[in-house]
């Protein structure tokens, strides 16, 4: 899989780390593992509630739960290609660079603060455990979707994306949380 591919959780996974979420595949190597971030899992936490910053537009970024894993370590994707050390993701985003430089760039405003997702967290795989947990259909992808990060909202981001799928998957977007109450 392709840094970029987009993992939408099968709607009754079991897993509440992963309920109706999306994850943003950032790196996959079969021999090494893979690592992702939930996209859709806010927080009520900003950047100046876990860094000493001034108030402004760096300190109000919102932080979202990249996943279970090291949930006090910063990871983040932006829309900066010529931020140093950055991963191109596809379709405009990247993952990660020089943390100084982009928080500089926030701080002084030539970064705008809709160009930036940052998280607490991510979501890890041994080799081989992802193309397990594919192969037994706890996830869907969706390849070359990153420029989608920006684009949608983290509460309808799972549903959209099944409905822009098409067929089955438009049914799935429908599931209710519990269909013992449908």
């Amino acid at each position: 899989m392709k840094p970029g591919t987009l993992l939408l959780s099968q709607p009754f996974l079991g897993d509440p780390n992963f309920e109706r979420s999306v994850i943003l595949l950032c790196r996959h190597s079969p021999a090494e593992g893979a690592f992702g971030l939930v996209l859709t899992q806010p927080t009520s936490l900003t950047l100046g509630d876990v860094m000493d910053l001034p108030p402004g537009p760096a300190a109000a970024l919102p932080l979202y739960t990249g996943g279970p894993v090291q949930p006090d370590t910063l990871h983040f994707v932006h829309r900066h290609a010529g931020l140093p050390g950055a991963t191109d993701l596809g379709q405009g985003v990247y993952w990660g660079g020089d943390f100084d430089l982009l928080l500089a760039g926030l701080t002084s405003g030539g970064f705008g603060p809709d160009t930036v997702r940052l998280f607490i967290g991510y979501s890890g795989w041994s080799a081989g455990q992802l193309e397990q947990e594919i192969e037994r259909g706890s996830w869907i992808k969706q390849p070359a979707s990153a420029g989608k990060v920006f684009t949608l909202e983290s509460d309808a981001f799972w549903r959209t994306i099944l409905r822009e799928k098409g067929g089955r998957y438009r049914a799935l977007s429908n599931y209710p949380l519990d269909p013992r109450l449908n």
